[in-house]
């Protein structure tokens, strides 16, 4: 696949600002975080996605000269500064959380420590990337939670906003738990299984139900997912699918996969489907489901009972339709100067607006004894790690306090970037959907659930709330 332009994917005051901050020889060093302060669908968590697409941004990150003969016909760049773009190159440091880690509000998912003029640039494709991708890996986390066990593919490529959003929410959703997806562009580019069989078209085009379904199952014998809902599910595609399967299918010793559902009362018909498969001594034959699922409608089924072994689920999830905002946001922290930090605080009357300053990390507290995680404290990065009795409190009502013992401790974020050099080895999908999958597993069942979940403890540390209490106090309006 070509790889796209996408030096200019930037909003214009990246320019603008990059461009003053050259002409003025400001270029100290500068501390942006990308955080997100709010989790889609009320949700209790979200899912830390599209790392390695960032770095591949950053390390094919350069203008050339059409866009430099765009970027002159502006008329307000200085030839000096488009001589700078020209020989552009990333020469910061780039902390991130590893794609597939649970993360929540306000913790810095990347940090980036680089002279001002190149950091400004990066602002648009690293929340571009992380918005999106974080978005449909939690979406998909949901719907997965919701099936219980049952298999999640992705069918939403043809309801996509755009190509990459296609290819790139696939690779979302399997990194969010999905075991397949639709799109064949992902399936090729991250090697990971391609799902799908026949469409009602398939069906239609011949002159029967029937004919359909033996030309499919003589052409693709072991790949037998036929779909029964073109003309009358439990009257002719049920009975026909049976037909082929004795006379096709069983001869050869072959046993079919599944019937599909893409239309009707997925929990009447899916029982009623059971019943006659199992009766014509195909107990093992799976019922797919299909058509608009989201892990609310998926959960109602599984509530009435409905005879469904796995979903396909599509345009809510690829378009994450139900809270199609990640929200996650790129924040100056803190400024260097002659290798000095200085914090550096955003201050709004909406409090969820107020910043956390300077440069930090996020340490997780796991039990020993369970392994699951117990909270996490955003800490300036020069603290010590934590040993010993522990105490945790609410930056807003102080007077929650907890005591933590009996844990260990992970920071979170990874060094990716060192002086413009990449150091990180990116996991393949694969892998990164193992990790997430054992990730979930160490939060709390009531920090997952659907409806109302207890809300994770994201605090901030002593020394860091002080320093922001201080800088609040101390602000020039």
């Amino acid at each position: 696949m070509k790889p796209e332009k996408l030096e200019l994917i930037a909003d214009f005051y990246e320019f603008t600002m990059s461009n003053g901050y050259f002409t003025k020889n400001k270029n100290d060093v500068a501390y942006f975080d990308v955080f997100f302060r709010k989790i889609p669908d009320g949700g209790g968590y979200a899912i830390m996605a599209g790392l390695e697409q960032i770095i591949e941004f950053i390390e094919n990150l350069k203008f050339d000269k059409e866009d430099i003969a765009y970027l002159r016909t502006q008329n307000i760049f200085s030839e000096e500064y488009l001589t700078y773009l020209e020989n552009f190159k990333f020469t910061g440091d780039i902390w991130a959380i590893p794609e597939g880690t649970v993360v929540f509000p306000n913790e810095p998912l990347i940090t980036v420590r680089a002279p001002v003029v190149e950091a400004q640039l990066l602002e648009t494709m690293l929340l571009l990337i992380i918005n999106h991708q974080s978005l449909i890996a939690t979406k998909t986390a949901r719907i997965v939670k919701a099936a219980q066990g049952r298999p999640v593919m992705e069918f939403g490529a043809r309801r996509a906003h755009g190509v990459s959003a296609a290819i790139y929410g696939a690779r979302a959703a399997m990194i969010g738990g999905a075991v397949g997806t639709s799109c064949t562009a992902t399936s090729k580019k991250f090697n990971v299984p391609a799902s799908g069989t026949m469409a009602h078209s398939w069906i239609q085009s011949f002159d029967s139900e029937y004919e359909a379904f033996k030309t499919y199952a003589e052409i693709y014998p072991h790949n037998g997912t036929f779909l029964i809902d073109t003309y009358h599910t439990l009257q002719s595609g049920l009975p026909n699918a049976i037909k082929v399967f004795d006379e096709v299918l069983k001869p050869q010793g072959i046993r079919p996969i599944a019937v599909r559902l893409d239309s009707g009362d997925l929990a009447y018909l899916s029982k009623k489907i059971r019943k006659i498969l199992d009766e014509a001594g195909y107990k093992d034959c799976k019922i797919c489901a299909t058509n608009s699922l989201d892990e609310n409608l998926i959960s109602s089924l599984l509530e009435q009972e409905a005879q469904i072994d796995l979903f396909g689920v599509g345009e809510n999830l690829i378009t994450a339709k139900s809270d199609a905002v990640f929200g996650g946001v790129y924040k100056l922290v803190a400024m260097e100067k002659e290798g000095k930090i200085i914090p550096k605080i955003k201050i709004s009357e909406n409090v969820e607006k107020i910043t956390n300053p300077s440069f930090k990390k996020v340490c997780r507290f796991y039990c020993k004894d369970t392994n699951y995680a117990l909270a996490d404290v955003i800490m300036l990065r020069d603290e010590p790690k934590p040993e010993g009795e522990y105490e945790i409190f609410d930056e807003h009502d102080t007077w929650k306090r907890k005591k933590l013992d009996n844990y260990y401790v992970k920071e979170l974020q990874e060094k990716i970037f060192e002086n413009g050099k990449l150091i990180y080895r990116s996991p393949d999908l694969k892998e990164i959907a193992i990790y997430t999958k054992n990730q979930l597993a160490t939060i709390w069942e009531e920090v997952k659930r659907l409806d109302n979940p207890q809300k994770y403890y994201v605090d901030l540390s002593q020394k860091l709330f002080d320093l922001k209490t201080d800088l609040l106090h101390s602000a020039k309006i």
